[in-house]
């Protein structure tokens, strides 16, 4: 409703505007200049604006009202997957500068770099919007989940090792290795995920992590009918 009203209004406008000029009389001496509160298209301009800010505030007041606060889940978990997710999006890069790899799992990769920064961004907004840190500044991750880990051994983390391996992979073995690491950095994804989904206290925050859970198990088995055998 709202939409369509301020549409209607923004065609007067543009309607009084288009008229052709062959209607308008062009001597200077019998043109009547209005006052700008007696000028049709100002009133019709200063009513759209009204009417916009109007529903503006109104938003803003909807969505600011008896918000939850974050509980530890909240913040753990994005501070924690913000860590996860860099990582994700690491190997991945790695594995596009790969030569002679599958076209499919570098759709894949592309796939996860792609949503996976977005995410990132996601979560440091919200993370700001708490007013927390936009970062673990701990070296324990995991406690929101009471499972304590070092933060570069949370599940699914690959070693530095395994990515070296990677760096110096192509064609079918950086397909199957790519597969592998990714498949097992997906699960300790979801497995904090799917902790969140069901013990954060924000909308914001359960739902992001639902949905993150479905689609990294999408790519998992993607990844499975995709990878080749060894890596």
């Amino acid at each position: 409703m709202f939409l369509a009203d301020w549409r209607a209004m923004l065609e007067t406008v543009s309607n009084a505007t288009d008229q052709p000029t062959d209607d308008i009389e062009t001597d200077s001496d019998d043109v009547e200049v209005l006052p700008w509160w007696r000028n049709p298209v100002n009133l019709v301009v200063l009513l759209v604006t009204v009417v916009l800010l109007a529903a503006a505030g109104g938003y803003v007041v909807g969505h600011n009202r008896a918000l939850p606060d974050p509980n530890a889940t909240d913040t753990g978990f994005l501070q924690d997957m913000r860590f996860h997710h860099e990582q994700a999006v690491q190997l991945s890069f790695i594995y596009l500068d790969r030569p002679d790899t599958d076209p499919n799992l570098t759709t894949i990769a592309r796939d996860i770099v792609v949503s996976q920064e977005q995410e990132i961004g996601i979560m440091i907004q919200l993370l700001r919007n708490f007013g927390e840190s936009a970062i673990n500044e701990t070296d324990v991750a995991m406690a929101w989940m009471n499972d304590a880990v070092p933060l570069d051994e949370m599940p699914g983390l690959a070693t530095p090792d395994q990515i070296t391996a990677l760096t110096r992979a192509s064609g079918t073995e950086a397909d199957a290795l790519f597969a592998r690491l990714m498949t097992t950095h997906h699960e300790g994804g979801i497995h904090m995920a799917d902790h969140a989904a069901s013990h954060a206290n924000t909308d914001e925050v359960r739902t992001m992590a639902t949905k993150m859970a479905a689609g990294q198990r999408d790519e998992v088995a993607e990844m499975a009918r995709l990878a080749p055998t060894g890596g």
